[in-house]
């Protein structure tokens, strides 16, 4: 499947185009934004090798096993179980006087809602490495990844060392991790088993023809409004804005009709809810189709009966003519609150993230066609 110089058989789920790269069968990483390169297809059982290295001291990656098509509510990650790629110099940012809660040589542990039974030493569902054998940056290290009816085990350089068992989901996508600075892989191979039936509940979801509307590095397709520059910052995944006056909307360049639309939203714990706060607009309509905060214009309104500072929401939105069909979910995709309103707009348009004079955040913004 994997191709020795092509990335055809991967999909960048939320990074900029040149994040991922591939040369003389090595993919490179630059770490930058925060994301994901993941398989198009999904898998259940397997044995999956691959040889990886840092090219800085300190680097962090992962292997991700059995992933949903884009990334959990409020992270830029998806949501799976993780196999560590950490480099040995990571430690010394780490505070050594608390009691472990990582290692740099292998750990493996469910993220953003997945489940596990850890295998030896642990911390929660973390399973720790039974031996340290992983070598330092910019070494190889080679990697054997077996997945197999919700059991996984690593080994690390050539003999097995962590794992766990009973994973939710048991069957998904598989990725390699961007987080902050360069890595390679190469001889990515992998031997696909027979599989044990893994039920619909274990399973992740399809991917459906998302796209990512925004690289993590730059502005490219957004139009930022003048004199707002100094208040649309990029962080990483994230989409900032500061304080101010109310401004235009941060629009995509491009227009949109019937379409679902995703879009994280934090609520930072300085937000007053008694008044707009944030909002996902539509159609190039100034008015928000959701917002959050009370005391504006907009078909679903969610003031602090509904939403709670200090915390990330995710709005998806089903739009066919003048109707939208709405979700709103909490970070852990908990406690869904659904609507289903009419709206104003022309047939299509552009995406809006609304500028309604407070700071919040903005992430994970992705499209599909209905």
């Amino acid at each position: 499947m994997f191709q020795p110089n092509s990335l055809e058989g991967w999909v960048n789920a939320n990074c900029a185009p040149e994040t991922w790269s591939i040369k003389d069968g090595v993919v490179s990483c630059t770490g930058k934004p925060t994301g994901a390169l993941r398989t198009v297809r999904q898998y259940e059982n397997f044995i999956l090798e691959a040889e990886w290295r840092h090219l800085s001291e300190g680097g962090n990656s992962g292997i991700f096993v059995w992933g949903t098509p884009i990334s959990a509510p409020g992270v830029p990650f998806l949501r799976g179980i993780e196999v560590q790629v950490l480099d040995h110099g990571y430690m010394k940012k780490a505070d050594l006087t608390k009691p472990r809660w990582f290692t740099t040589h292998g750990d493996v542990f469910p993220i953003h809602g997945a489940t596990m039974e850890p295998h030896g030493e642990c911390n929660g569902m973390r399973s720790f490495p039974s031996e340290e054998r992983s070598r330092p940056s910019p070494e190889w290290n080679h990697y054997r990844i077996e997945a197999n009816a919700g059991r996984i085990t690593l080994a690390v350089n050539g003999k097995v060392v962590s794992g766990g068992d009973n994973c939710n989901y048991r069957k998904g996508y598989l990725a390699l991790e961007s987080e902050g600075a360069p890595v390679e892989f190469r001889n990515i191979r992998i031997l696909e088993l027979p599989s044990s039936g893994a039920p619909s509940e274990m399973t992740a979801p399809l991917d459906q023809g998302w796209r990512h509307l925004y690289t993590g590095t730059d502005f490219r397709g957004w139009r930022v409004p003048a004199g707002t520059q100094d208040r649309w910052k990029v962080s990483d995944w994230q989409i900032q804005l500061s304080e101010g006056q109310t401004g235009s909307a941060l629009w995509s360049e491009q227009e949109f009709g019937d379409v679902e639309v995703i879009c994280d939203v934090f609520l930072p714990k300085t937000v007053d809810l008694t008044k707009p706060a944030a909002g996902l607009c539509v159609r190039g309509h100034s008015h928000p189709l959701v917002m959050f905060g009370t005391g504006g214009v907009a078909p679903v309104v969610l003031g602090s009966d509904r939403v709670q500072v200090g915390q990330w929401y995710r709005v998806k939105a089903a739009l066919r003519g003048n109707e939208a069909e709405i979700v709103i979910t909490e970070r852990e995709d908990r406690n869904p609150q659904h609507f289903q309103v009419t709206f104003d707009a022309s047939a299509s348009g552009r995406i809006g993230l609304a500028d309604l004079t407070q700071s919040v955040s903005y992430a994970n913004i992705f499209v599909r066609d209905l």
